[in-house]
């Protein structure tokens, strides 16, 4: 096999290309963890070049353990890290709330301005921190402005993920990618790029696309209904899995399935059937409910509050030795003391809430909230089986039911963010103040290269646990091993494509198609073929894939590599028409019940219009 390599010196590469194409493929598919994924393609990478090593004149392995794993050691990774923690920080402190609840207030005087205002911070706050806890910070404020005006919440909250990316666009730290991009261009010789170094035309298109997420976005996903329980009993309306226990006296004992199906439960779609030990599937032959089946379902919301009024126990809690050892027992009922004036209300979890990777226990949520857990409606695939097989992950909507004064209580609760909120005042603590200061300084150290990145972010996620802004388990939830593995990984990818002449070899293609039209052209190509990657891969892996290609590509034409990269850092926040490009587009995926094609029917336009506006700027601003 090895002569096999040498006597096609350009194995290695296309083995690369092989390797790189698998991890797309890998990375867009939802139904596989991300944490399988980076793991996978890292060890097909360190198995593969250790058996067929690529070695320099003196037979040393370019490519060995040491060098594929350097990228998670990167100092890039922990300022990422750090800079989540920080951000997490000043979520869980409230240290933003302040500014969201004037806006609020502003709300009352006039919707269309607090929007506006709205908006705005959010996009400035995202430059300089990561975008999740803005975005769910400014969920209920927008959603309840929305609701004063009588306007649905999918007409704003597609906007707030949009502006938020916008603004990551504009500064080194405003995104993990253009970290990530910045870092592997100075690894090629490109030089040190500074914190506001592209702020000028950042700024420029964000601009452009916040007038078009403003003002044309929301047309674009339609007018819908004032109520939004209304509008959730459309055939589109958002469908939450639950399991309703059929007690003695229940009325849907003795209901039929007929070809498949049971026609007496309008508008609901039964997923499984526990009797026992047994677990009755799709399609259901000549099955009659009975006492003690448990029936799992999906609903919407509005269906499932008329179907608990017929339940004396909507759900039932499952003891942890049942779920532990006698997962396939029907679970045994237990009585809730009897409350008055009961309503529904939905929440979703929170990034860095200690409910991820739970199990979806009635006992572990009502321990947290006081209330019932009805259904889960979740932005990835679910399976058919029993609803306590299901982790809670990030994003997930929860459908609870308890007093109005339980559901007060929820909303300063930082594991369940509350989406039904009205215009009460946020909560705020003490250590806010601490929190806010320690971000300024933070921003101000990177800023003015008084110190590097990684040294000002983790000095301030220290001091966020120093201070008790967060605690130790706070602060390690709020550091998301994904991102750690897909960031590692991301450089792992990005080294054999370098040192394999793999960059090079797409760069001179690239170049032999467009390089006739000239370095303007170019960069256009490269801006839009990176947009397009990113919205089906991880922006941090379209980085570490694009950011060495486009730097030869310059180089190969003799052009400036800055504003390739400039380019490729602005393509990898043009994170718009999907839901899985990126984790704010999946945060208010289920609370504005937006569909994968919303994404796609709103964020195409966006996209062409930033590829178009940096085609035309770029060649004047930087002399192309």
């Amino acid at each position: 096999m090895h002569s096999l390599f040498s006597q096609f010196p350009d194995l290695h590469m296309w083995v690369t290309f092989g390797i790189i194409f698998g991890a797309i493929v890998l990375f867009a598919n939802d139904r596989i963890p991300i944490e399988l994924s980076s793991t996978g393609v890292v060890a097909v990478l360190l198995l593969f070049f250790h058996l067929f090593p690529v070695t320099d004149a003196l037979g040393k392995n370019m490519l060995g353990v040491t060098e594929l794993l350097m990228g998670f050691a990167n100092p890039v990774v922990f300022a990422i890290m750090a800079l989540l923690v920080i951000g997490q920080g000043l979520y869980n402190t409230g240290a933003l709330e302040g500014p969201a609840n004037v806006i609020a207030k502003l709300g009352r005087v006039g919707p269309w301005f607090a929007f506006a205002v709205a908006y705005l911070i959010a996009g400035t706050v995202s430059a300089f921190m990561n975008n999740t806890p803005v975005v769910v910070i400014f969920i209920p404020i927008i959603s309840a402005v929305a609701a004063n005006m009588g306007m649905s919440a999918s007409r704003t909250l597609m906007p707030l993920s949009f502006i938020c990316i916008l603004g990551g666009m504009t500064t080194l730290i405003g995104s993990s990618a253009n970290l990530i991009a910045a870092t592997i261009a100075e690894q090629n010789d490109v030089g040190k790029i500074g914190f506001f170094d592209f702020t000028i035309p950042g700024l420029f298109l964000a601009s452009i696309g916040a007038i078009y997420v403003i003002f044309i976005l929301p047309l674009l996903m339609g007018k819908k209904e004032e109520n939004q329980d209304d509008a959730l009993e459309t055939k589109g309306g958002k469908q939450f899995i639950a399991q309703i226990p059929l007690t003695a006296q229940h009325p849907w004992i003795g209901y039929s399935s007929a070809a498949g199906f049971f026609p007496d439960l309008k508008n609901i779609t039964v997923r499984m059937i526990r009797r026992g030990r047994k677990e009755l599937m799709l399609p259901f032959d000549d099955v009659t409910l009975a006492e003690g089946d448990v029936v799992v379902l999906a609903a919407t919301r509005k269906i499932l509050s008329d179907a608990l009024q017929l339940s004396a126990a909507p759900i039932t809690p499952t003891s942890k030795m049942d779920r532990d050892v006698l997962s396939a027992e029907v679970a045994v009922e237990k009585k809730a003391p009897k409350r008055t004036t009961l309503s529904v209300a939905e929440a979703v979890v929170a990034p860095a809430s200690r409910l991820i990777g739970a199990h979806v226990d009635p006992e572990i949520i009502h321990a947290e909230t006081g209330m019932d857990f009805v259904g889960i409606q979740r932005r990835s695939r679910m399976g058919r089986g029993a609803i306590g097989d299901i982790r809670l992950e990030s994003g997930d909507v929860i459908l609870l039911l308890g007093e109005r004064a339980e559901i007060k209580k929820l909303r300063s609760n930082r594991n369940l963010l509350l989406l039904d909120w009205l215009t009460q005042e946020l909560p705020r603590t003490h250590h806010a103040l601490h929190a806010l200061v320690i971000f300024a300084v933070t921003i101000w150290l990177a800023a003015t290269s008084m110190l590097p990145i990684a040294i000002a972010a983790l000095g301030g996620a220290v001091a966020m646990i120093a201070t008790g802004c967060l605690n130790v388990r706070q602060a390690s939830r709020a550091i998301d091993g994904r991102v750690f593995l897909l960031v590692g990984t991301a450089f792992a990818l990005a080294a054999p494509l370098q040192i394999t002449g793999g960059a090079q070899y797409v760069a001179e293609a690239v170049v032999n198609t467009f390089s006739a039209a000239g370095p303007a052209v170019l960069l256009s190509a490269f801006f839009l073929l990176t947009a397009i990657l990113t919205n089906f891969l991880s922006n941090a892996a379209t980085a570490a894939l694009m950011a060495p290609i486009v730097v030869s590509a310059a180089r190969e034409i003799g052009a400036d590599p800055l504003p390739f990269v400039y380019g490729l850092i602005f393509a990898l926040n043009c994170s718009f028409a999907t839901p899985i490009a990126y984790q704010t587009n999946l945060i208010v995926m289920g609370p504005g019940n937006y569909s994968f094609m919303d994404f796609v029917k709103g964020g195409l336009p966006l996209i062409f219009l930033i590829w178009v506006a940096y085609s035309l700027f770029a060649p004047f601003y930087f002399n192309l």
